[in-house]
């Protein structure tokens, strides 16, 4: 774990209009204005945002987009009556308008038994034990440079191979923003954060064979991000390796899940075991804590405090502590994901997921060193390499899963020819069952870190 300092305060040479210090006084003032009203209770958080994204087409200038947004938004309880109401108005009136309407809002609510704060026993009341966890990283680049980038970026895939005919653009994004929120409780915090990308979609072939891919970059830190040559040049490698696809007979066969999509998967299981779908009895995990949920081979660890991560916080959206911990072990489901009001629903005790997941990582114990891609194809032999997902058939009350597919076949452990207009049905609890392998070749979506994953069957609809 990180050793805890002070993080870095944003300032407006960082691009911010406000200071951490202007929002903790304008948390306090909403605070003391619910509590003059005669709330019970109250919470509140105030941020700030903004960015620029600039996207190229075939060596021109398409979008120049600028952003910035700020909000205040304050949630009063009047016992266990509940109202929320948010304004973008910083003025003192308005903010006591905001926090009046909330108010109003919560005398008239219908009492909710569950409805309420955390406890004080699992906020984050000592901001000195707080990790910092280097999310900040803004991006001085203008309109200018950002454009030179995306045009690196979609030159090199198009000047990849002569078969890159179209372009549907490049585009550079780099964002930041920063909060702090507090309730009546004690809690105060908050932080600055930032996210940059780089991403590109060439089309490769002509008529009716044009086949498209992409890929991107995205990190905290635009000193980490790919370079764009790199990311032109394999995208336009990724488009190049569609053409001439096929369709397939229907059939029931392995499937490997490229990394990029399988996070997909492990995005189920967190969907699954939230907390909402838990007491709402929509998922087709109900009561399966401390039962098996994936092969026993498998575990899926979380760390909210990894530097740089996507998922990276030292508390959730409502102030409570986060904490590294295996969400499966064997196999074994070992916690859910609950805030705190879907944790009182289910008589437990909030796991400090108000807000989401916390840098999920899926790893196997029989991965070894040298299960590459390659690997996985050649232990899979024969079947079906999934690249790309379409729709949304994925039913979290039964289970059941069809989703439309594209990729490669695969014949003796090698990629025989592109595929695509299939469908790949299963039944999630089946095939979480059926995982038999999980490659070395991880790649972080967003939050969740996986490899590639060797399901042993699944229905493939072809023609």
């Amino acid at each position: 774990m990180p050793k805890p300092t002070h993080a870095p305060v944003p300032t407006a040479e960082a691009g911010f209009a406000y200071s951490q210090e202007r929002f903790r006084e304008l948390v306090d003032e909403v605070l003391a204005e619910a509590k003059r009203l005669g709330a019970s209770d109250a919470g509140a958080e105030v941020s700030e945002g903004c960015g620029l994204s600039v996207s190229v087409r075939k060596g021109e200038l398409e979008n120049v987009e600028r952003n910035r947004d700020k909000s205040l938004g304050i949630s009063v309880y009047v016992g266990q009556r509940r109202g929320n109401a948010s304004t973008s108005d910083f003025s003192a009136k308005a903010l006591q308008d905001t926090v009046r309407a909330a108010f109003d809002i919560a005398r008239f609510t219908a009492e909710d038994p569950v409805a309420g704060l955390p406890d004080e026993q699992d906020l984050s009341l000592d901001a000195t034990a707080r990790p910092e966890l280097d999310l900040f990283h803004p991006w001085a680049i203008d309109a200018e440079g950002a454009a030179a980038l995306a045009m690196r970026c979609e030159a090199a895939a198009l000047s990849t191979d002569k078969r890159i005919t179209n372009s549907e653009g490049a585009a550079v994004s780099a964002q930041q923003s920063h909060f702090f929120s507090g309730n009546s409780r004690g809690f105060r915090g908050g932080y600055a954060s930032s996210r940059h990308s780089l991403s590109v979609a060439p089309i490769a072939g002509r008529g009716a064979g044009m086949q498209r891919d992409s890929w991107y970059s995205s990190m905290r830190d635009a000193a980490e991000l790919a370079a764009p040559e790199a990311v032109g040049r394999y995208a336009a490698e990724r488009a190049l390796s569609r053409l001439k696809s096929r369709k397939v007979k229907t059939a029931e066969v392995p499937v490997l899940f490229e990394s990029t999509v399988a996070a997909g998967l492990l995005g189920a299981l967190v969907q699954a075991t939230s907390g909402g779908a838990l007491y709402r009895k929509a998922s087709f995990l109900l009561d399966s804590l401390g039962k098996p949920v994936l092969a026993e081979h498998l575990d899926v660890s979380e760390d909210p405090h990894e530097l740089k991560g996507k998922g990276s916080s030292p508390f959730d959206d409502e102030g409570v502590i986060t904490r590294p911990r295996q969400v499966v072990e064997a196999g074994v489901l070992q916690g859910y994901f609950l805030s705190t009001y879907s944790a009182r629903k289910l008589g437990l005790r909030t796991t400090g997921h108000a807000g989401g997941s916390h840098n999920l990582r899926l790893t196997s114990r029989w991965t070894a060193p040298g299960d590459d891609l390659r690997t996985m194809l050649r232990r899979m032999g024969r079947g079906l390499f999934v690249t790309e997902l379409m729709g949304q058939g994925v039913n979290y009350v039964t289970g059941d899963y069809s989703r439309g597919a594209s990729g490669y076949w695969v014949e003796n452990g090698e990629i025989a020819y592109p595929v695509h207009e299939v469908t790949i049905a299963g039944h999630l609890p089946e095939m979480f069952r059926q995982i038999v392998g999980v490659g070395t070749d991880a790649y972080t979506v967003g939050s969740k870190t996986i490899g590639s994953v060797l399901i042993a069957r699944m229905k493939l609809a072809g023609s």
